[in-house]
């Protein structure tokens, strides 16, 4: 039997494989809540395997196929990737996006495979977050009000940042705040990602740049509008957001890390040098795995390793 290519699936596979794939993706879209930037990353992965499995076995393969594949055979197809030059960022996520799908298929009942979980894949080294100082951080929320010729798009951009720096949201977060769950109390519930939610606590800086931003601003729109707004009185854009960070730090004269996401980085960074607990700030930042927020712990320890280096009469001698 020969594979046709799916005009929806936009790859060749056997008839049981392709009802298998829209059968997962119907799974990950309602089960997983995964986004549709996600959900083409997955079956890109997966449109990449399957055209490799066509070409090594010489055929679209089948179920049977699937099921009888080799650690040899997984194994050649990330060399496959590599020497075409994709990174082990991009390899390590692809062969997660196949994990995932034979896990999927295996639960179902559909295949069994033994193979595919017996190997590690590709090393990757995620870098380290680029957090702000605490003085850089507290001069940029002040700057950010002065930069803007409208007062109250300073006033905007003050409460946008204080925002981030002060509850560690996604710049995402923030921007899908309406004004019904603007963080004028003590707590504030965010949906993050797969629609997770978590409450985070509110700093009365941030009630108060919020609070005075909302007085301020020149649309007086309903209690489902956007809390964030453009000029035009619209949802205000990441982009945007990103080009007053960008002039910022141009004026202050800091480096090109230092961007909307970095101010969630300086949150976890700041509370965990303050001594705050791992496992805490892994909930109120709203990632589903501790080694995430243990990234953190890197960066404290170069700084204080950096901190040792400048001061300490010992690290300044030469042997």
């Amino acid at each position: 039997m020969t594979g046709k290519q799916n005009p929806v699936l936009g790859f060749s596979a056997q008839p049981d494989v392709q009802d298998a794939l829209v059968h997962w993706r119907r799974w990950m879209e309602s089960e997983r809540n995964v986004s549709p930037h996600t959900l083409t990353a997955y079956f890109g992965d997966v449109a990449t395997f399957l055209e490799f499995i066509t070409g090594y076995q010489a055929k679209p393969p089948s179920m049977n196929d699937l099921a009888a594949l080799t650690v040899a055979d997984f194994r050649s197809w990330l060399s496959h990737l590599a020497m075409k030059g994709i990174g082990s960022n991009s390899r390590s996520r692809a062969l997660s996006s196949v994990r995932n799908l034979f896990r999927w298929m295996d639960r179902d009942g559909r295949l069994h495979n033994p193979a595919i979980n017996t190997f590690s894949g590709p090393r990757i080294k995620r870098p380290a977050p680029k957090p702000l100082t605490v003085l850089d951080a507290d001069r940029l929320l002040e700057e950010s009000e002065k930069e803007p010729d409208e007062p109250w798009i300073g006033k905007r951009d003050r409460a946008l940042f204080t925002l981030l720096y002060g509850c560690g949201l996604r710049i995402s977060e923030a921007l899908n705040l309406t004004r019904r769950n603007a963080p004028l109390g003590e707590t504030l519930r965010i949906t993050g990602k797969g629609n997770k939610e978590r409450i985070v606590p509110v700093l009365p800086a941030v009630t108060e740049a919020v609070r005075a931003y909302m007085d301020a601003c020149p649309y007086r729109q309903g209690p489902d509008a956007p809390l964030f707004v453009g000029v035009r009185g619209g949802q205000l854009a990441p982009a945007i957001a990103q080009r007053q960070m960008r002039d910022l730090r141009r004026m202050m004269g800091l480096p090109e890390t230092a961007t909307p996401h970095a101010l969630r980085h300086s949150f976890a960074t700041h509370l965990l040098a303050d001594g705050g607990d791992l496992r805490a700030i892994q909930d109120l930042l709203g990632h589903a795995s501790l080694s995430t927020t243990q990234r953190y712990t890197d960066v404290e320890s170069e700084q204080l390793m950096q901190v040792y280096r400048s001061a300490h009469p010992r690290a300044k001698k030469t042997p």
